[in-house]
């Protein structure tokens, strides 16, 4: 069986959509949205992190994160502390601990709707899919026909 890649790829990335908007909207009851709870799940992750390090783990530029996190100290749900040399460490704060801990909650009842079409085998083999497509090795350059 042929699978045309592109509808492949737009099959993808209309999930994740679907799924994104389904959790940003869900996150608004607890005052935050998809943006600022996955930088304080990085942050819960990391303690410590520097901006570069988290950029990475939230798929942002270093100047967007940057953005986010004067956002997030301003709202007192993140703390930036000085670290060894110029790098400046991040740390969620109280506050940033319980919006961090509700969100959890609101994402596992958005993701277990997102993903209820599914049985578990399926789930279980998505992800592993996934996982090889995300482990894989990506060309550097373009491939040119």
């Amino acid at each position: 069986m042929h699978v045309e890649l592109q509808e492949l790829g737009r099959a993808v990335k209309q999930a994740q959509y679907r799924q994104h908007r389904a959790l940003d909207s869900a996150l608004q009851a607890v005052g935050t949205t998809l943006a600022q709870w996955d930088a304080l799940r990085a942050i819960s992750r990391s303690p410590g992190a520097s901006a570069r390090e988290l950029a990475a783990a939230t798929f942002q530029t270093e100047q967007a994160f940057g953005t986010l996190a004067g956002r997030l100290t301003a709202q007192d749900l993140v703390e930036r502390r000085p670290g060894h040399g110029r790098r400046i460490e991040h740390h969620l704060t109280p506050t940033g601990r319980q919006i961090l801990a509700a969100g959890h909650k609101i994402a596992d009842e958005v993701l277990a709707d997102c993903f209820s079409p599914l049985p578990d085998a399926d789930r279980a083999t998505l992800l592993g899919l996934l996982g090889r497509l995300t482990t894989a090795e990506t060309p550097t350059e373009p491939h040119r026909a």
